[in-house]
């Protein structure tokens, strides 16, 4: 069984390297939805594999982080120094910003998300299976967990800037992550459910 969760934000990019000029060359943006998918080894207390109530804070923080935002390739060093003087809404990316890049972006911070969280309503081991990045209406990537094997960046190489942070709920959201991965350690924790029948 899984559930699913979309989450929607319009962001910018330029995709160097690529073969399309257009997106190469020019900064541009698109509408993008984001399917993020759970799998578990059983159902919790309120028979679910997570409460999607659960999805609306940190993930749904990092996420919504790209939403109005300019996303670039830390390599793209005119587009970095636009960025930081340009835009208060930017994040620096480890990679370039494609479909198949942010496919594999979202599904390693999800990741890192459910490893660092504490459940507290019986949910059986929780991890997220795949991450769906759809650019267009016709276009899609979609990253599987096997996948992260494809990733070659640690949390620290990913760049919020100071505008994003600042509308988190948490704005040391990202550091408290960054610290309970390297440490190994839980830094979020779900709220614990009062049980109405037992």
């Amino acid at each position: 069984m899984r559930i699913r969760k979309l989450f929607k934000f319009e962001g910018s990019h330029i995709v160097r390297n690529c073969s399309s000029s257009r997106c190469k060359f020019s900064r541009h943006g698109h509408s993008y939805k984001v399917e993020v998918f759970f799998t578990s080894d059983g159902l919790d207390n309120g028979g679910m594999i997570m409460d999607f109530g659960l999805m609306k804070t940190t993930i749904k923080d990092l996420i919504d982080s790209f939403d109005h935002a300019e996303s670039i390739w830390d390599k793209d060093f005119l587009a970095v120094e636009q960025g930081e003087g340009f835009s208060d809404r930017y994040i620096i990316m480890p990679v370039t910003p494609s479909a198949e890049q942010y496919s594999l972006l979202f599904l390693f911070l999800v990741d890192k998300i459910i490893q660092t969280t504490e459940f507290n309503n019986g949910e059986k081991n929780v991890r997220v299976s795949s991450v769906k990045v759809h650019e267009t209406d016709t276009g899609y990537a979609e990253s599987f967990y096997d996948d992260l094997f494809m990733v070659e960046y640690s949390l620290s190489d990913i760049k919020f800037s100071e505008g994003i942070k600042n509308e988190w709920n948490d704005p040391k959201m990202f550091d408290k992550l960054i610290e309970a991965d390297r440490t190994k350690t839980i830094c979020f924790r779900n709220p614990s459910v009062e049980q109405q029948i037992t």
